[in-house]
Parts: C-alpha cells; structure tokens; sequence
C-alpha cells in the first residue's frame, strides 16, 4: 500500500514539473492605466527590452501612483512621469524630476509615432537617452499627403517617409516629425480616447493642465496577460479551479 502511494505522489510530481517546465508565458507585458479622464491599456515592444524592463519595474514599485500629466499639448501629445509632481503646488514648473540614470536609446525605423503610441521623453543628450520615467502618449492628428510632403522638405529637411509612415499618419495619424529621434517602446490597445481628453483640457503657459489630471497603473499579472491574449484570439480565459491551482506553482509576473 505504502509502495503504491509512494509512485502515486512521484507521479503526481512528475506530472507537476512537466506542467511548470512547459508553462506557457504571455508574448507581451501590458500595464492598465487609469487617469482622472478614462482608462486605457498599454502593450509594452519587446523590440525594446531596455525601455519595457525599466518601465515594468518602476510600474511594480508604484512609481507612477498619483503622478500628473504635467505636459498637455492637443494635437500632439500628453505627458507624464515627473515624480515632483506627485505634491506640486499650483504653477510649479514640472518636467526635470525622475531617477539619476537614462535609458539607452533603443530607436527603430518600424516603431513609428502612431497615435497611440508611447514614447520616452528625454533632454537634448546627443545620444538620443531617455528619461528613465517621464514619457508621453502620442494623440498627434491625421496628416494629407500634401502635408506630409511639406514636412519632408522643411521639417525633415529632404528626409523622406516610408511607405509605413505615409499610410500610418494618413489614417490613424501621429507625430511624424518626433520619428527618430525619440524610443517609442509600446501602444494601447484600448483607450486612446483617453489622449483626446486630456488634450483638450485648458493649460497655462507651461502647458501644465489648470486642473490637475492624475495617473495610477497596474502591471497585469501572468495570468490575467494570458488571459487577455487568450480573448484576443477569441478563446475563453482560463479560470478553472485546476488552472488556479497550478498558478499557485508560478511567479505572479513573468
């Protein structure tokens, strides 16, 4: 009896360990974000891993808790990430808080500044670093041909778009002047609306908003990543009580 018991746990064992070595991890990192004029959700690149890691590790710390969009600019974008505005007194200049490291530069020519985007603030650093917190989400507006055209000879000084970029910035539109010269490191997925809000809402001279708009984020657990790719694809989530039970053997993150 104690022999058939024995191999009972083994097997039950052995079937635990397979299950863990061939447990499935999300493609993405998504971080929820709520402000004071809606919600929206965010994939991080993985073409950006610097960028991704930094980001996912200060939004696990709460860095981003209560902080303001101290930046708004309609039309373009809406900024935030400035820890000295999480207690800022009405008209304090805001825009050169965060860590004392940057983020190198991980700029690519297929991460364009769609609207939706997220994108790294950063100084006028010659090697393109990024502000290891601040960043913006790009509203930006839709472009006509003609415009882009014009933007190619003044702007850009002769440099021309891809196809990619024209067709982007004539649908969805975006920021194309800020392409290459600035890490985009992720999208939302949901809640771009988001951006309109904020950017329509009345600033003083240093475009901080009059009001004070505030941000919260939550970096989705494993589960709840696997989940939503599982409802991307059109499956159901997994939350039955096996599943649960096995999610006890993994990392609450990946």
């Amino acid at each position: 009896m104690k022999t058939n018991l024995k191999k009972i746990g083994l097997l039950i064992c052995s079937m635990l360990l397979v299950t863990l070595a061939w447990a499935k991890t999300p493609k993405y990192h998504y971080v929820s974000i709520k402000t004071d004029n809606g919600d929206c959700l965010l994939r991080l690149y993985n073409e950006t891993p610097k960028h991704r890691d930094n980001f996912v590790k200060l939004v696990k710390e709460g860095y981003y808790e209560g902080l303001m969009f101290h930046r708004v600019i309609h039309n373009f974008m809406v900024q935030g990430g400035d820890p000295n505005s999480r207690y800022a007194a009405q008209k304090q200049p805001l825009g050169e808080g965060g860590p004392d490291y940057k983020i190198p530069a991980e700029i690519q020519e297929g991460l364009i500044h769609k609207k939706g985007t997220i994108g790294a603030a950063r100084d006028d650093n010659p090697a393109k670093q990024s502000s290891a917190s601040q960043f913006y989400l790009v509203q930006g507006r839709i472009f006509t041909s003609a415009a882009l055209d014009s933007l190619e000879q003044f702007r850009l000084k002769g440099k021309k778009l891809t196809a990619q970029q024209r067709e982007v910035y004539q649908t969805i539109g975006g920021a194309p002047h800020l392409d290459g010269n600035y890490t985009v490191f992720g999208e939302l997925l949901n809640g771009v609306e988001t951006i309109d809000k904020i950017a329509v809402v009345e600033t003083d001279e240093r475009d901080r908003p009059l009001e004070d708009i505030r941000m919260s984020m939550k970096l989705l657990t494993r589960r709840e990543a696997l989940n939503l790719e599982r409802e991307m694809e059109g499956l159901p989530p997994k939350t039955g009580f096996l599943t649960k039970v096995l999610d006890i053997f993994y990392s609450r993150y990946y």
